[in-house]
């Protein structure tokens, strides 16, 4: 089956799938997996729907009965990563909340969802769609957890008030990024024998996150 022409409308984190017969969502996961596996092995401008289906050991009419491009396929994989961030548990300290909360996205980001984010990065800088999904899909969920990690602490009164409290979020995620992408030793590493790259960022992370919010380590 030839690859389907893009669509006018402009891909949403919130379009819907294509109607059709019920969902099968174990195909649905089959799909997200095998985009993320192409997109890792010919990124975004090598990707095809056709590939995807086959990778997935499906047809593309059943791609099609999901999503309607190439772009909707990649906003909907972007979108089902991004939930594994998870809601933030109230750990009742500071420091609690903000070790759940860099463990939980350095979990992410050693997975799927941060093979998936590697291309995104690279493709958003030419592809406003893509852009605005990197934003709303991944980036927003860790401000808003971080949001409500800020609110919590000052209610407590661990730390006084921010002014901004996005700021944490873009340190997490700008830190995560460098730390387990950019960093040689950290991204190509392999070892099994000792902590996760997520794990020594964290190390090295928390203690700086405490004292940059205007607390101490317990």
């Amino acid at each position: 089956m030839a690859e389907r022409t893009e669509s006018n409308q402009p891909a949403s984190a919130d379009r819907q799938p294509a109607r059709g017969r019920p969902r099968d969502a174990g195909r649905d996961w089959a799909l997200l997996e095998a985009t993320v596996a192409v997109l890792q092995d010919s990124g975004y401008g090598g990707l095809t729907t056709a590939a995807v289906a086959k990778r997935a050991g499906v047809s593309t009419a059943t791609l099609y009965r999901r999503w309607r491009s190439k772009e909707d396929l990649v906003v909907g994989t972007a979108v089902r990563w991004a939930s594994d961030l998870g809601p933030q548990p109230d750990t009742g300290s500071l420091e609690g909340d903000l070790a759940v909360l860099l463990r939980d996205k350095a979990g992410t980001m050693e997975g799927p969802g941060g093979r998936l984010l590697h291309v995104l990065i690279g493709e958003a800088a030419h592809n406003e769609a893509l852009a605005r999904v990197l934003d709303t899909a991944i980036i927003q969920p860790v401000r808003d957890r971080a949001a409500a990690v800020v609110r919590r602490a000052v209610a407590r009164g661990d730390i006084p008030p921010l002014k901004d409290a996005h700021v944490l979020a873009d340190l997490v995620v700008g830190s995560m990024v460098s730390r387990l992408f950019l960093t040689p030793d950290a991204a190509h590493s392999g070892s099994t024998d000792g902590p996760s790259s997520g794990a020594a960022a964290i190390r090295e992370l928390l203690p700086f996150l405490l004292r940059a919010l205007g607390a101490q380590p317990g």
